[in-house]
């Protein structure tokens, strides 16, 4: 059982003391958390320092996530978007509403990125599987907090039964989405926020187990003394923070080298040119761990125009990278964050408001794709961005409406 090392350790204990008033020599100069910009530069990695590594590190709930995602979760098999781990109910009646039909409303962070596109999608098509929804209101945030800020507050006085929100970044979201509790009902999903204000949190099993997953793969399969580079997008998001922890963790526990760890701002020609620039410097990359898989594909074309053999990899369920892995027989990992999870806050939204307990924390089911599992999510009629988790083949529409065939 893997525990935080000694220098991150007294990080976070020195953050816990002086978060609580107990020694007057904290420093106060620790750098902002800065929002994602998925069309701009991304801070340098090393920007928060122990800090931030100490704000997005809990002990407990990494060791949890580990033995989730070992676990059977409850719930209708082959719905895993219904399914739940560990779940905690809680009453919702004081939430029930008379009416026969609701008006939800979304607050989302953007639909800057095919994840997040195909997400979306496939929350409406959710939504036109129920009548009693009578409308259903979404705001886009366009990936900018003060707007989001903005759109909450819009829709906490509109004649919305419940909110929906996926926020931006975590910390910058929180007083507005508590804010909003204080309004009527809400329902987080996707990425968090620090407050326990809304009704459900709705995520799978999160960051932690995803970037262990993805590291413990390449532990295994990179020769010891291996040179790693790893592949972020940005900094300040909880699930992203968290993928990017428990990674370090488990190279800090091989024999294995970090070379690098860049920013690609999920922009494929950024990885491209990151990748490039990695193996020029380094002579070699014998690894590649990514927190999120939309670049992999990228980053697998950089080591073929260098004339190199692919090392192992990990990416992500998006059908590219399928593709590629497939065709090229890669040494591969998809961890999975399912776009499936879109359609479990409406789902959850109904049960509310018809007074149905639902888990304090909805917790689902997190698949891992191997090599033995791949082919189950390699669609040929879908499109090159299309995410195999989507959970959305029984849906109205698909697959035309997620640009497929």
């Amino acid at each position: 059982m893997r525990s935080l090392p000694a220098g991150r350790r007294l990080a976070a204990s020195l953050a816990a003391v002086c978060a609580a008033g107990l020694l007057a020599s904290c420093s106060s100069d620790a750098p902002p958390e800065g929002p994602p910009d998925p069309s701009g530069s991304a801070p340098a990695e090393d920007g928060g320092g122990a800090a931030e590594e100490a704000e997005f590190f809990e002990e407990d709930e990494y060791q949890r996530q580990l033995a989730l995602a070992g676990e059977t979760p409850e719930g209708p098999e082959g719905r895993p978007w219904e399914q739940m781990l560990r779940p905690e109910m809680v009453d919702t009646g004081e939430y029930a509403l008379d009416e026969e039909q609701v008006h939800l409303c979304f607050s989302n962070a953007g639909v800057f990125n095919p994840w997040r596109q195909v997400g979306l999608t496939t929350m409406e098509a959710e939504v036109a599987e129920h009548e009693e929804i009578a409308e259903f209101t979404v705001l886009d945030a366009e990936g900018k907090d003060d707007k989001q800020i903005s759109d909450i507050q819009n829709l906490s006085r509109q004649d919305c039964d419940l909110l929906i929100v996926s926020p931006n970044t975590t910390a910058t979201l929180t007083p507005a989405v508590e804010e909003a509790c204080r309004e009527l009902p809400v329902i987080v999903f996707d990425r968090g926020v620090n407050t326990d204000c809304p009704v459900t949190f709705v995520h799978p099993v999160g960051g932690y187990a995803y970037g262990a997953a993805a590291a413990d793969f390449l532990v295994e399969n990179v020769e010891p003394g291996g040179k790693i580079l790893a592949l972020r997008i940005s900094p300040g998001v909880d699930v992203l923070e968290n993928r990017w922890s428990a990674a370090e963790l488990a190279f800090e526990d091989s024999e294995l080298e970090v070379a690098d760890v860049e920013f690609t701002e999920g922009d494929p020609a950024v990885a491209k040119s990151i990748v490039t620039d990695a193996i020029q410097r380094h002579g070699s990359i014998d690894g590649v761990w990514m927190d999120s898989g939309a670049t992999a594909v990228a980053a697998v074309e950089a080591f073929e125009d260098a004339g190199l053999p692919v090392p192992p990899i990990s990416g992500e369920d998006q059908q590219d990278f399928l593709q590629a892995w497939a065709d090229r027989d890669l040494t591969a990992i998809a961890p999975g964050y399912p776009t499936f999870q879109w359609r479990t806050p409406v789902i959850a939204a109904l049960k509310v408001l018809r007074g149905e307990e639902v888990p304090g924390e909805w917790v689902l089911p997190q698949p891992v794709i191997t090599e033995e599992t791949r082919d189950d999510y390699l669609a040929a009629d879908m499109p090159p961005l299309h995410y195999g988790l989507c959970g959305c083949e029984d849906l109205p529409g698909y697959p035309q409406d997620w640009g497929g065939r």
